[in-house]
């Protein structure tokens, strides 16, 4: 009668410490379980896309604007994201003469540059999201990388952001430098054109952007 007594005590704390287990394990899980990610689409009205480039003799900039744009936020976090731009809303800024102006912004249209008539969006989609530590209020808190969609040629873009999540409100902040002659835009690049001269344009030109998107 003791050894069934012993054993009939064994198995019940067997089955208790099981029983434990798999309430801890249920337990770890639900605590550990993500966030769903949820869309944040973007405020195009209350975003704007610069764009800065420069020659050897000087420098030209100018808006462009989104067409539209989401934003994957989770627990307050953004984790993903992408946008279309409109690349036919190209403007100058600095050009005041309205001949010269239209001259600057049909060549950026054709196909010395953007060929808007065949390709007229381009397209950014986030990769890869990574927190800088210890990033100073204000100032790029992750560091970005996506694929640039210009022309129909995507190629992988990585740049410092400042990002921010507040009731139902994120913002996003960057200066992206996109070297042009990688999609295929090598109009008077002395890259490939060593005797152009003082007539150069910079491979590199600077997009900044400030978007706004909501719940």
């Amino acid at each position: 009668m003791k050894k069934i007594a012993i054993l009939a005590s064994l198995a019940s704390v067997l089955v208790f410490s099981a029983q434990a287990s798999n309430n801890n394990t249920t337990a770890a899980t639900e605590v550990t379980k993500p966030a769903a990610a949820r869309g944040y689409k973007v405020d195009v009205a209350k975003s704007d896309v610069k764009w800065h480039a420069k020659k050897v003799t000087g420098e030209h900039m100018g808006n462009i604007s989104l067409k539209s744009g989401e934003l994957d936020v989770a627990g307050n976090k953004v984790k993903g994201g992408s946008f279309v731009i409109d690349m036919s809303s190209i403007t100058c800024t600095d050009i005041k003469d309205a001949e010269y102006n239209g001259k600057l912004i049909g060549h950026l249209k054709n196909d010395d540059f953007f060929s808007v008539d065949k390709h007229p969006t381009a397209t950014f989609k986030i990769t890869s999201l990574k927190p800088i530590a210890k990033a100073a209020a204000g100032k790029p808190n992750h560091t970005v990388t996506g694929d640039l969609t210009i022309k129909g040629i995507t190629k992988p873009v990585t740049f410092p952001a400042t990002i921010t999540v507040n009731n139902g409100v994120a913002t996003a902040k960057a200066d992206v430098v996109i070297d042009r002659t990688k999609y295929d835009i090598k109009y008077a690049s002395k890259s490939f054109f060593d005797s152009i001269g003082d007539k150069a344009i910079y491979d590199d030109f600077t997009v900044s952007i400030n978007l706004t998107a909501k719940q």
